[in-house]
């Protein structure tokens, strides 16, 4: 079977100016420093709390949120400031898997985003053996729908009032975005 991401400890994947790797313990201050931001989690499901405190950290790195072997870290400058994972489909969905990302704001606007997750499929795609990636986006969060955009994703959909944030009742919008079954990354 195809390993997973964040399966590997040694795994890393250098970008232009960032590295995704594996969560470390180590990570839980920087994780703080970048997750306690109210803009933050605007965009993302309530699995991502604000505010973000030192246990939801420590939950969130001894892997009581979400599987960390499905996720990485964002390292820029030295320190973890996002996450990006892929959760895979199972059985009849196997060849395909769910894509999600966060980064502190201090590096939004900068084109990160876009580059790390260009990274990330040039890597899970053949890795992983997929064929398809989905995202999901809030409707508040048009920079998340660029992001997509620009790695070839194209929205198939709109969920109307799917998800209630503390304003009320927003809607997601659907991304995905299909390989051949050689696995390759063709842009």
């Amino acid at each position: 079977m195809a390993e997973e991401a964040g399966s590997d400890p040694g795994l890393f994947l250098a970008g232009d100016g960032f590295v995704l790797r594996p969560w470390r313990p180590g990570d839980l201050d920087a994780l703080l420093r970048h997750a306690d931001d109210p803009q933050v989690p605007r965009g993302l499901s309530d699995r991502f709390p604000h505010p973000y405190t030192r246990a939801d950290g420590e939950a969130f790195l001894a892997g009581k949120v979400v599987d960390l072997s499905q996720a990485l870290a964002i390292e820029i400058a030295g320190e973890a400031c996002g996450g990006i994972g892929l959760r895979r489909g199972t059985g009849e969905r196997a060849h395909s898997a769910e894509l999600g990302y966060w980064l502190g704001r201090a590096h939004w606007g900068h084109g990160w985003m876009t580059r790390v997750v260009a990274r990330c499929l040039d890597w899970a795609v053949p890795a992983l053996e997929l064929e398809r990636i989905a995202a999901e986006v809030l409707d508040t969060n048009p920079a998340s729908a660029r992001v997509l955009a620009k790695n070839g994703f194209v929205e198939e959909g709109l969920r109307r009032s799917a998800v209630r944030k503390a304003d009320g009742l927003h809607d997601l919008r659907l991304f995905a975005r299909v390989w051949p079954a050689t696995g390759r990354v063709e842009r």
